[in-house]
């Protein structure tokens, strides 16, 4: 894993999929910034993640990724009601295999934020 990409998925999760985002309706960020009429206010507990860099994940995560590659990031970052067991069995696949595909992930989305910088 790369350790910084760890953290964005970490808090690209924490931002726009936790259950605490999704009560206060801040979990869809084009839902939030119409409600506030185009400024961004962040909620209390805010965000250390910028909303530009969240929504480049996202969009990463949606449409760039590999379908196996999108399901291992939401089964590791997003879901906490699982056990590990439980997600490898979710994404069909050993515990091997899963650690490989989340390694690869973090690779593309590097790679893809890396070209979006350039």
């Amino acid at each position: 894993m790369i350790k910084r990409i760890d953290t964005l998925l970490k808090l690209w999760a924490e931002d726009l999929h936790s259950e605490a985002s999704e009560g206060t309706g801040s979990g869809n960020m084009i839902a939030m910034l119409m409600e506030t009429k185009g400024e961004l206010i962040r909620g209390t507990r805010g965000s250390r993640v910028l909303l530009d860099e969240s929504a480049d994940v996202e969009l990463i995560v949606n449409k760039h990724l590999p379908p196996l590659l999108s399901l291992v990031v939401r089964e590791h970052y997003c879901n906490h009601d699982s056990f590990l067991l439980q997600k490898y069995s979710h994404c069909g696949c050993s515990r091997d295999t899963y650690y490989q595909r989340l390694h690869e992930a973090h690779l593309c989305i590097a790679g893809l934020l890396m070209g979006k910088a350039a």
